[in-house]
């Protein structure tokens, strides 16, 4: 909305209401699709379209739309996510079919450029002391709404029914809409130049095909002629859409800024990271829920698991906020290889002490401290690396990169779980131990990144008082 700009508080939490929407979204329905399979009367490998449907649009759809930000203002794109998104939500909760639900949530997958929009609103709105704290608030968003829907699932499949898993979160898609309608100043830095649709229909192609091949290869096997095919399609296509952009006057995605040292490192982190977060969702709650008669597992309930991801909740909430003293004081660099250690210690943890309940919640809770480190640390990264009128795109690709990563290491992990038949401890082990080394990985892509200025640095640099970064 045009008009004065309000405090940099309220902004920041509208924007949290609609990012919080986005993430519950994401994970609400994960704990609950044997549920919502057994009441459509529909196949296992259907009912998973449910996610794959929601992944690959919200994949296509980011970055597009975080460009859209860049070109035409920020807050009236945000604005038509978010009516795009309780659409979607709407249609979801009033399914009676899996073919209307799945429809619902392909329309919902637009919510993904609600990040990036938010984004850039916060490094347009905010004076720079408070910019690296906001994006740090609004990075934890997005794990502690996956933390939380988790948590969330379980209750709402027990004393309700699963349409509430859409009704819940479209009230607070409504009432984001509404506050950011009133509350949320459209931002005056915009980008020149129009959208290139060309390049935009080969990103989302090559996407699209990525994407599709991952998430069927615990049906379709890895080793399989589909799956090898369609990811050398994705391949070509991608790289026919890098060349389309080299090219182009008015690209999508800039390359000269993508290929930066600072962007690609952080972006190739990002990677690995969302393949360690992305898993926890899945081998976590699969671990404790396994029957005590095997020998291990804790043979939790569907809401006994959520308990289990408390702690990762909790820490992400508690560390999110930090981002702005530790970016200050440390720069953003520090934060995310700190970050990347913990999570990957949960891990390593977790390989080799699994048998009592209260190794798992410390682990969650490292882990927590973990992601809420590195994910506030990544978006400032690439925030700080690129002009203001490239923020939106740029954040909404590292955004992707991490949900690419995630769709990897998550079916890889879904592959060595269920890879011999019925999950045994070794698989597990062996499941923890592939993550860890992926965080492991993360570590040595983010000493790779060049040193980011500090927060008191900034301000120097931008003829501030130092003393505001305490303000």
């Amino acid at each position: 909305m045009e008009g004065k700009r309000q405090h940099p508080g309220i902004t920041l939490a509208v924007l949290s209401i609609g990012g919080l929407s986005f993430a519950l979204l994401q994970s609400l329905v994960a704990p609950a699709l044997p549920d919502i399979q057994h009441t459509l009367h529909t196949s296992e490998s259907t009912v998973a379209w449910i996610l794959t449907a929601y992944l690959l649009s919200a994949s296509v759809a980011t970055p597009i739309i975080g460009r859209l930000g860049d070109i035409h203002g920020k807050e009236k794109s945000l604005l038509v996510v978010l009516a795009v998104l309780a659409v979607g939500t709407l249609i979801s909760a009033l399914a009676t079919s899996i073919t209307v639900m799945i429809i619902g949530r392909v329309i919902q997958g637009a919510g993904g450029g609600i990040f990036p929009l938010a984004f850039g609103i916060i490094r347009d709105e905010f004076p720079s002391h408070r910019v690296a704290g906001g994006i740090g608030l609004m990075s934890a968003i997005l794990g502690v709404g996956g933390g939380l829907g988790i948590v969330l699932a379980g209750p709402i499949i027990s004393a309700l029914s699963y349409h509430w898993l859409f009704w819940v979160p479209l009230v607070t898609v409504v009432l984001s809409a509404v506050l950011t309608y009133f509350f949320v100043p459209e931002s005056p830095i915009k980008a020149p130049g129009r959208i290139n649709w060309g390049a935009g229909a080969l990103l989302s192609g090559g996407l699209a095909a990525l994407l599709l091949a991952v998430s069927q290869t615990t049906t379709w096997g890895w080793g399989s002629p589909k799956t090898i095919g369609l990811i050398a399609v994705g391949l070509v296509i991608l790289i026919a859409w890098v060349s389309v952009e080299l090219r182009a006057r008015y690209p999508l995605v800039d390359m000269t800024v993508m290929r930066s040292r600072p962007v690609w490192t952080t972006d190739l982190v990002a990677f690995l990271l969302g393949a360690g977060m992305y898993s926890s969702f899945i081998v976590l709650p699969q671990f404790v829920e396994t029957s005590t008669g095997t020998g291990f597992g804790f043979g939790a309930s569907v809401t006994g698991a959520g308990l289990f991801m408390v702690p990762l909740t909790i820490a992400m909430m508690v560390i999110g906020p930090l981002a702005g003293p530790l970016q200050g004081r440390f720069g953003s660099r520090l934060p995310l290889i700190v970050g990347c250690g913990f999570a990957a210690t949960a891990f390593g943890m977790l390989a080799v002490a699994h048998s009592q309940s209260w190794e798992v919640y410390v682990a969650a809770a490292l882990l927590g401290i973990g992601i809420g480190l590195a994910f506030a640390a990544m978006a400032n990264l690439i925030v700080e690396a690129v002009p203001p009128d490239q923020t939106g795109v740029a954040t909404g690709v590292n955004t992707i990169t991490r949900t690419v990563g995630g769709a990897f290491g998550g079916q890889i992990v879904a592959t060595i779980i269920s890879g011999g038949g019925s999950p045994t401890e070794s698989s597990f082990v062996l499941a923890f131990a592939v993550i860890a080394a992926s965080l492991v990985l993360s570590i040595l892509a983010a000493l790779a990144i060049p040193r980011s200025p500090t927060g008191r640095e900034r301000a120097v640099a931008h003829g501030e008082l130092v003393g505001a970064e305490s303000a």
